[in-house]
């Protein structure tokens, strides 16, 4: 089943978490160097406008951290917001304290590094030229400190080599974060999202030879009943005449052995790498029959979208996946209606049911195995489903139809080899 794409949000709850922790040691020190500068070593700060800036900004980072312990959803907007936030604080307290002859300047780069490694590259260019602006101002407008000033003892031009020096050195170190840094952070998300959905696939892969197992022994199980019903059904049908629901029940039973006997035949066929393409209209016709067999009772629209003539390898599990989706589909209602198309290179088959809708609670664990929306169902018919398609590329999404009952969407890839996966 189709979900949505893995939420980050508790990863960018813990990095605001993290940057309010940043800030706190940032204004801790700036405190300390407020204090010390103006009754320890006084140089002649604005220390109302310094200290009001401070009190602002630590009511900010407590704020923030109260924020990054609560469950509502933080985004990367917001993360890009915060980063930016602390570019303006950091930018007015050097215009109090010097502007770019602040040695402090560079402290600067850190939002810098956080946007490289956490948001977008996007996010990261936007947030360093930001940065590089506020620089350039404080280049020219600030609140002059003589004594923190390069060449104070000398009659040095505001804008000295040094400070100039300063300039082009915070641009090439910004550069080089954002291109170099960023591209870092990126590769490691990505092996990390390939580790992640490896191991997802191996549990998967698990979970289904645990399913496998249980099958085999459940259908060899079967055979003993279904053969004593056989025998029993047959009976009744030469001591009848012609009883309508006692055929039906012979046909169901009829049915069940060949079902059984076809998980035989999938198994072997599932072995063999010679498989034949097959077009796709008459095989997605002989699964539609097979279902229909199986619920003579049920009312079915079928239609057949005007597509191209296509031929295609269909691996024999991919039949029972498509019949689990239609049965799930026949038991939430007495009415089904199926939409199916393809092109050259993708099958699409709508199943739209008038049932109840899918259980809004359980919505997101829908296709884990043994959870489902049935009063009497087993939890394993779409995991099986989700597991088979997505195998061989293909996907199924679930949703509330508008007006009652559920949209379920079969994508396959039409393949023209066999599959090896």
């Amino acid at each position: 089943m189709k979900k949505a794409q893995p939420n980050n949000n508790n990863a960018t709850r813990e990095n605001l978490y993290v940057l309010s922790l940043i800030r706190g040691v940032a204004l801790f020190g700036q405190v300390l160097a407020l204090i010390y500068f103006t009754w320890v070593q006084p140089i002649g700060l604005p220390v109302a406008e310094i200290a009001f800036v401070l009190s602002v900004y630590a009511s900010l980072t407590a704020a923030i951290w109260v924020r990054s312990r609560r469950t509502v959803p933080i985004g990367d907007n917001e993360f890009f917001v915060h980063l930016l936030a602390d570019i303006a604080f950091f930018s007015i307290l050097l215009f109090f304290s010097g502007g770019a002859s602040n040695p402090f300047v560079s402290y600067m780069l850190i939002p810098i590094s956080i946007a490289a490694i956490t948001l977008s590259r996007v996010y990261s260019i936007a947030l360093a030229a930001t940065a590089l602006l506020c620089y350039s101002l404080l280049l020219k407008y600030y609140v002059a400190i003589v004594a923190i000033a390069p060449g104070h003892h000398h009659q040095a031009p505001d804008n000295s080599l040094h400070i100039l020096g300063m300039w082009a050195n915070f641009a090439i170190s910004a550069a080089i974060i954002i291109y170099f840094i960023s591209r870092m952070a990126a590769t490691l998300k990505q092996q990390q999202q390939e580790i992640a959905m490896a191991r997802d696939a191996q549990l998967r892969d698990e979970q289904l030879l645990a399913v496998g197992t249980l099958a085999a022994g459940t259908a060899h199980e079967l055979g003993t009943p279904l053969n004593t019903m056989k025998l029993i059904v047959d009976e009744m049908l030469l001591d009848t005449d012609n009883n309508p629901d006692v055929i039906l029940l012979n046909q169901q039973i009829e049915q069940c052995k060949t079902t059984l006997k076809q998980l035989l035949t999938t198994a072997e066929e599932s072995q063999s790498n010679r498989l034949e393409p097959q077009p796709v209209r008459p095989y997605l016709e002989s699964v539609l029959g097979r279902w229909q067999l199986m619920r003579p009772l049920l009312k079915t629209r079928i239609r057949f979208i005007d597509s191209p003539a296509v031929k295609a390898v269909f691996h024999p599990t991919i039949a029972q996946s498509i019949l689990n989706l239609l049965n799930n589909a026949a038991d939430a209602s007495e009415q089904v209606d199926i939409d199916i198309s393809w092109n050259n290179e993708t099958a699409t088959i709508s199943i739209r049911d008038f049932g109840a809708g899918l259980d809004a609670d359980k919505l997101d664990r829908l296709g884990q195995p043994f959870v489902t929306d049935k009063a009497d169902g087993l939890g394993l018919g779409l995991f099986l489903s989700q597991a088979t398609l997505t195998r061989f590329g293909g996907s199924v999404s679930l949703q509330n139809a508008p007006k009652g009952g559920t949209v379920t969407q079969i994508t396959l890839p039409l393949l023209t080899a066999t599959a090896t996966s």
